[in-house]
């Protein structure tokens, strides 16, 4: 879409260049921007040097009429993001003595003493205004001269997410008061990208609405973003045109995440479940219990590594001796077993080979999920062969959208 408000996002931190730490930031950032109507160009590193810095501002500040910068915003000395800005534009940083006495009454919430070297966050030029930081004793700048704005928000992104929503994110959608931006996101799972970008390939032939394709651990994400008076209209038609593309292959929207549709499903319904668990190592039943309302539906759940605690837990010795513990057939007496150890409606197993340590010829990324109810016990097999570093990730996903089949399959939920 054309857009006048042009913006480049500059992330702060040699710890960033030395790859210690990932820029998170930076993406989340690319995806706000948009929906306040701001075109993204480009993202930059920059190191903690004063000189590097501020030549990447002012590069920045030739080309676009918007710059973010995240980090650099500290107390110690290698922290330059305040001293870049006044440079760039020419203005001397003074201490703000409200400022100064936020950051006091800050320190003694905290039973401690401000260090000296604190003083520096609360500098201020006479083009910014500060921004508020509930979450750490960095406030942010808003910068306005000659047309341009430089907002410079916190490194820590709990801060900066923070900031951009309460803070940044209000202030930019005020500049374009008379552009309605909307968005709206649908989940696939089940269709590989490249079969994704193919089937809509007619959206990318127009620019509103436009959209986006993203690969997530839970399926390919859709996002469609539409601007102008009729923006909901062109949502519900692009959203309308995914549907009948995708049909049931769509799980979920905007938000929703798949354990938490699971747990209202179960809640719901009255339904209880067991997790056993073996190619997982146990994150099905974390993914599980993160949720407030676990406890209302998850039985209990068991890692089973090795035969013997496989044995003791109710599979017979002589199966696994028979088919090998990665099995179909393993797989399926685990969901049964861990249905009736924790008198759960119903029992979910997984068995597989976890990253690079194949078992009996079997490739790293085959996994079994087995599932077990009042009507029957089926099983599925997955291969993430492709994904041995995440494989156990994509195995937990895949588990618990087999769960939600079988949900569909039995008339818990219609899909």
């Amino acid at each position: 879409m054309t857009n006048d408000y042009r913006a480049e996002i500059i992330a702060v931190g040699t710890e960033l260049l030395r790859g210690e730490i990932t820029d998170t930031n930076s993406g989340y950032l690319a995806t706000q921007l948009p929906l306040v109507g701001i075109e993204l160009t480009r993202i930059t590193t920059a190191g903690d040097n004063l000189e590097q810095l501020s030549e990447t501002l002012q590069q920045a500040l030739e080309r676009v009429n918007i710059v973010l910068i995240t980090g650099g915003l500290g107390p110690t000395e290698d922290d330059l993001t305040r001293e870049s800005i006044a440079a760039v534009i020419d203005e001397v940083p003074e201490v703000n003595p409200e400022l100064e006495a936020e950051l006091r009454r800050l320190f003694q919430h905290m039973g401690r003493e401000m260090p000296s070297h604190n003083i520096k966050q609360a500098w201020l030029i006479p083009s910014a205004e500060s921004l508020k930081n509930p979450l750490g004793t960095a406030p942010g700048w808003w910068v306005n001269k000659k047309g341009k704005t430089v907002v410079a928000m916190p490194g820590p992104p709990r801060e900066m997410t923070a900031m951009w929503a309460n803070e940044v994110k209000p202030r930019l959608k005020a500049i374009l008061t008379n552009r309605v931006i909307l968005a709206r996101s649908v989940k696939t799972y089940g269709v590989p990208e490249a079969e994704v970008a193919e089937l809509v390939q007619p959206f990318f032939e127009t620019d509103n609405p436009s959209l986006g394709i993203y690969a997530k651990p839970d399926g390919i994400q859709l996002r469609l973003i539409a601007y102008g008076d009729d923006a909901e209209k062109l949502l519900d038609d692009g959203e309308a045109r995914l549907y009948e593309i995708f049909g049931t292959r769509i799980w979920g929207k905007e938000e929703e995440k798949l354990e938490g549709l699971i747990a209202g499903w179960l809640t719901q319904s009255g339904l209880t479940l067991a997790v056993m668990e073996d190619a997982t190592g146990g994150l099905i039943s974390s993914i599980l219990t993160r949720l407030p309302e676990s406890e209302r539906f998850l039985r209990g759940g068991m890692i089973v590594r090795a035969d013997d605690i496989k044995v003791n837990c109710g599979i017979p010795e002589s199966l696994i001796k028979q088919y090998g513990a990665i099995s179909p057939e393993v797989a399926e007496v685990m969901a049964l077993a861990v249905r009736e150890q924790f008198s759960a409606d119903i029992g979910l197993s997984t068995s597989g080979v976890m990253q690079n340590t194949g078992s009996k010829g079997n490739r790293p990324g085959l996994t079994y999920v087995g599932i077990a109810d009042m009507h029957s016990v089926k099983t599925w097999a997955h291969n993430f062969s492709r994904f041995r570093e995440y494989s156990g990730q994509r195995e937990a996903i895949g588990a618990l959208f087999r769960l939600r089949q079988r949900l569909a399959e039995t008339g818990v939920i219609n899909i």
